[in-house]
């Protein structure tokens, strides 16, 4: 029997999980780390907290399952998206990750727009420019710390640090790099004209591979740090998205997910480089090799029900730490018992900004229509409801673009909600099931190690011998028609407060 550890280096926290050739997961691990917001709107994280949870999960893992080290095939890495991870020449990290969610870069974004040209911008990133794209990111840093800069000999993502810890090689694949605003999406390699037109130095990247190819091997160091045999393969692996993907069988044509983490993404499988001329959703390099996808991005999704959960629902996280049951069940108890609508309650949830379908930095949550005959179940209800609008809303215009789905697959910590999920189905008018072992991205880039090292044909063959599914919940079409009044009105006050949001910006 041999044996893949698929790794998700997430927003909140990393995840392990050891998996048999079969696809079942044999032991998991979960260490949590911090994110820093040093002014409003702005987002980090300190790459040594990735480090020192990648390092802790993969000992608890290989513990916890007991299996031969000299067995495991393979280890595949997933990771949150875009972020900025800067070293110098030994190495060194030298300043903390400007991550996914940051929206600090404006004036880079329209910077990078100016000097590319919007139209050529679009062609060649299949993207705009946005906020939370790694280019910007860069611009601002060059800008504001240029002693920074100065020393700074390259330039990884999130999980291509991980990587570069774990095998000593700089190396990414292409469904992260889609997501730096300087890769030649439609052709699958770095962008010569943006870097050039940028003045950002090729040397500065990192090699770019397809996700199921084997970048690297562990060094003995790490195997002495960690328990895993030294020369055990490393693949390209992908972002957190295109793994989920493929945790989820999202690797032909006809299927999607959505996924309801930290971001809300919806997630569509496509054949060709299809590109929304508006950039109101994204069009990346799938993990399947030769294919491609288009999502959208919210930028707090699952982040909004946390915020309301830290902020407001102190008394049950106690109860239920007391009770070892997940908080967000006592929450989605209660929220069940609010009708649609929330008691004509809406919540945008805008607290990072907003990406898709909005591409609006300035955009903030808000709370419209609330009374003081409201209660804080009320506004537990509208943020579910307020997230899962904000889903449909990038549904609408994916179907625009003529994408389509026979059902939609559920993952993320989102996924886990019956109430959620149901919600999602009477709103997107279609079935939503989910992937029997609800392991998403740390299953996906397993299976991706899994096709890197030989044990499985293809990425679509290997989904097809391990992926099995929960039975689909219906769409009920009186919920539905509930729904889409309060879904109208959210879209309209979006509109209405947009000049607002920009006021409030420059206070």
């Amino acid at each position: 029997m041999h044996y893949l550890i698929g790794i998700d280096i997430g927003t909140s926290g990393t995840k392990t999980v050891l998996f048999d050739e079969t696809g079942i997961p044999l032991a998991s691990q979960t260490a949590e780390y911090p994110m820093y917001q040093p002014q409003n709107g702005w987002a980090e994280q300190d790459p040594a907290h990735w480090w020192d949870a990648v390092v802790s999960t993969l000992r608890g893992v290989i513990q916890e399952s007991g299996v031969q080290v000299s067995s495991i095939a393979g280890i595949g890495l997933s990771g949150q998206m875009h972020g900025l991870v800067m070293l110098d020449a030994a190495g060194e990290v030298l300043r903390n990750s400007i991550i996914w969610c940051d929206g600090r870069t404006t004036k880079q974004c329209e910077e990078i727009t100016r000097r590319v040209g919007a139209e050529q911008l679009m062609a060649i990133t299949a993207n705009p420019a946005l906020p939370g794209f790694t280019a910007s990111k860069i611009l601002w840093v060059r800008e504001h710390e240029p002693e920074i800069y100065a020393k700074c000999r390259h330039i990884l993502l999130p999980k291509d640090y991980i990587r570069y810890k774990l095998t000593g090689v700089f190396a990414t694949e292409v469904s992260d790099a889609s997501g730096m605003n300087l890769m030649d999406v439609p052709n699958r390699c770095w962008s010569e004209e943006i870097l050039s037109i940028l003045e950002i130095d090729p040397a500065l990247l990192a090699e770019l591979h397809e996700s199921t190819a084997v970048t690297g091997e562990i060094t003995p160091e790490v195997a002495a740090l960690t328990g895993l045999a030294a020369g055990t393969p490393v693949v390209g692996g992908a972002g957190d998205n295109a793994a989920a993907a493929v945790g989820t069988g999202v690797v032909e044509p006809g299927r999607a997910f959505t996924t309801i983490g930290t971001s809300g993404v919806i997630f569509a499988h496509s054949e060709t480089a299809t590109i929304d001329p508006k950039g109101r959703v994204h069009t990346f390099c799938a993990a399947v090799p030769g294919a491609w996808t288009v999502m959208s991005c919210t930028l707090a999704a699952g982040g909004s029900l946390q915020w309301f959960r830290n902020n407001f629902y102190g008394p049950e996280m106690q109860v239920a730490g007391d009770m070892e049951v997940d908080p967000y069940e006592l929450m989605t108890v209660q929220a069940a018992h609010v009708p649609i609508g929330a008691n004509r309650l809406l919540f945008l949830p805008y607290l990072m900004g907003e990406r898709s379908p909005l591409l609006d930095a300035n955009a903030r949550g808000v709370f419209f229509g609330l009374s003081g005959m409201h209660t804080r179940r009320d506004m537990l209800r509208a943020v579910l409801e307020g997230v899962v609008y904000s889903q449909r809303d990038c549904l609408d215009i994916l179907r625009g673009m003529g994408v389509t789905f026979t059902e939609m697959l559920a993952t993320g910590g989102g996924g886990k909600s019956p109430l959620w999920r149901q919600m999602l189905a009477d709103n997107y008018n279609c079935p939503v099931v989910t992937e029997h072992g609800g392991e998403g991205p740390a299953l996906g880039v397993a299976i991706l190690a899994g096709v890197g090292t030989g044990l499985y044909e293809s990425v679509p063959a290997a989904c097809r011998q391990i992926l099995r599914f929960n039975p689909a919940q219906l769409p009920n079409p009186e919920n539905g028609a509930a729904y889409t009044p309060y879904y109208k009105l959210y879209q309209s006050v979006y509109g209405s407060l947009k000049e607002e949001f920009a006021v409030l910006a420059q206070l």
